[in-house]
């Protein structure tokens, strides 16, 4: 699909990756973007239609797909990441994670598939992260929320082929934003990931590997598991060595 002149709608449009999206569609040339977020005030970019939204909300989501009947092109960015163990860690936080980060994409999917169908088809990016593929201590409920939300992707894929759906799985590993402020380590600017998911979704790839990170974890994966943990582990140590 083209960019220009398309209606996107972004989520977690308020900051971070979110508002990069939003500006990159509005610069690229997208008819009309609506900039969404739990706190609509707290959207700030020209040239947006701002519309109020919370992912975990299921009456939220259903608002605001009546109020954009018009979307083309669906960005799902909005997550949460809490530093939760899946033993030891609050059982609360994993669930708040997979509401958010599988069942609040999976719920915009839902409701804006339709809308997309009557659109010509359209796309939907979901942008996930290079630990759909591998867990750490403190981040062992983001890597789950990850890992199931690929799935998740690769299973609406195929049912929204028939329509005409292209469906893009964007991975990366971190961007300069506010999630990984505590990381001293080379990052991503959210510009470049906007664009890179972007121009993929031009290109109509179902993937995107946005950096040299995901690429990297993404070919150990025909690694056994020990090999596989054991090559995490030296190039984590590698990466925070600098």
């Amino acid at each position: 699909m083209d960019i220009n002149n398309s209606v996107a709608l972004v989520t977690g449009a308020n900051r971070g990756l979110g508002r990069a999206f939003a500006q990159r569609l509005v610069e690229r040339g997208a008819r009309k973007v609506y900039a969404t977020a739990r706190r609509p005030e707290t959207v700030d970019l020209p040239g947006v239609e701002v519309l109020p939204l919370d992912i975990a909300d299921p009456a939220s989501v259903r608002a605001a797909a009546e109020a954009a009947p018009d979307v083309s092109l669906l960005v799902n960015n909005a997550g949460i990441q809490t530093g939760t163990d899946l033993v030891t860690g609050s059982l609360d936080a994993v669930r708040r994670e997979l509401e958010t980060n599988v069942f609040g994409h999976l719920g915009m999917i839902r409701e804006f598939a339709p809308a997309l169908a009557r659109n010509g088809g359209g796309a939907i990016v979901n942008v996930l992260s290079a630990m759909a593929w591998f867990g750490g201590k403190g981040a062992n409920a983001y890597h789950l929320t990850k890992a199931a939300a690929w799935a998740m992707t690769n299973g609406v894929r195929l049912e929204l082929a028939e329509q005409g759906t292209l469906v893009t799985a964007v991975h990366l590993g971190l961007a300069d934003t506010d999630m990984a402020a505590g990381w001293p380590v080379d990052k991503i600017a959210p510009s470049d990931l906007a664009d890179a998911a972007l121009d993929g979704v031009e290109a109509g790839s179902a993937e995107v590997l946005a950096d040299r990170w995901s690429r990297d974890v993404k070919s150990r994966l025909p690694l056994a598991p020990e090999e596989f943990n054991a090559a995490m582990d030296r190039a984590l140590a590698a990466l925070t060595a600098g």
